[in-house]
């Protein structure tokens, strides 16, 4: 972390001394962020400014991986096309970067759930090749569900579930049952929910924030079929996705589960130290909770 406030003033006087041309475009404030704080520049452009994040691992991960990544990738991606260094002015890493239009789906809905669940299986295909050696591992994504075991109980005694509690245990335990990944590591995003894809139109319009971009297991990517899509369309998503095994669902539900409590956990505790509050938050996971429990 930083004492720096980032503020447009703050911004306004790095692009000068490191990229001038870039100088005069209008500036605006993204609500929300957390690890990074995001402003607007001009019409196409973003500044990715390091906040929260106590290392430059993930922006620095996403400059060297997105130009490999988005060019077959059927949903626009943030692309870097300039990097900020550490200054005396701020003594952190920024990024400018392609600006993906769209609403966040947290702030949003999506309405065309069945060309939504289309878009994001063909967006996932995609992006589920074999990762290269030199690829990203991360412990949080991508992994095996036993290292999340003590997460789940974390979140499980953190938020209230009431008469629904065994259930949820039982889709836990059923994930942790089932066979684990058999194929070579993919490219995996890794944090697929409400507040890092953007929806226009109805629909899913792009997908941003890699910072947890990793090579693993894609269940930690299939999970979204019940975090981000709605009611009755994980069937649809999994059909047109084509390439998820039964034990690979079964993982990718009880992930889902656990990307649920998250969600409740931060609505839970409202707005106290999260950037853009996040009290929203909760009712979204409750639903995606919902959503698992009703299965495919």
């Amino acid at each position: 972390m930083t004492d720096t406030e980032i503020t447009a003033d703050l911004v306004r006087g790095l692009l000068p001394e490191q990229h001038p041309d870039l100088a005069r475009l209008a500036l605006r404030e993204v609500p929300g962020g957390w690890g990074n704080q995001m402003w607007r520049l001009g019409n196409e452009l973003a500044v990715r400014i390091q906040r929260m994040d106590p290392t430059p691992e993930l922006q620095l991960k996403e400059r060297q991986w997105l130009p490999v990544l988005a060019p077959r990738l059927p949903l626009p991606v943030p692309t870097p096309v300039r990097f900020g260094v550490p200054s005396d002015r701020y003594p952190k890493h920024w990024t400018v970067m392609t600006w993906v239009p769209g609403e966040p789906l947290d702030h949003s809905s999506i309405s065309r759930g069945t060309h939504a669940a289309d878009r994001l299986a063909g967006f996932l295909r995609a992006l589920h090749e074999e990762a290269p050696a030199q690829a990203p591992i991360s412990p949080s994504f991508g992994t095996h569900l036993k290292t999340c075991t003590d997460g789940f109980d974390h979140y499980l005694g953190a938020v209230a579930l009431g008469s629904i509690a065994d259930d949820v245990r039982a889709v836990w335990g059923d994930a942790l049952a089932a066979p684990v990944w058999q194929g070579p590591p993919v490219w995996v995003h890794g944090d697929l929910h409400p507040a890092n894809v953007v929806v226009s139109d109805g629909t899913l319009a792009g997908i941003v924030d890699f910072g947890a971009l990793c090579a693993g297991d894609p269940a930690w990517d299939l999970a979204a079929a019940w975090v981000l899509l709605p009611d009755g369309t994980a069937s649809r998503f999994f059909d047109a996705y084509a390439q998820a095994d039964r034990a690979a669902i079964r993982r990718a539900r009880g992930l889902a589960a656990l990307k649920s409590f998250f969600l409740m956990l931060m609505g839970q505790n409202g707005d106290r130290n999260l950037p853009g509050g996040k009290s929203h938050w909760g009712p979204v996971g409750r639903a995606a909770l919902d959503r698992v429990l009703n299965g495919i």
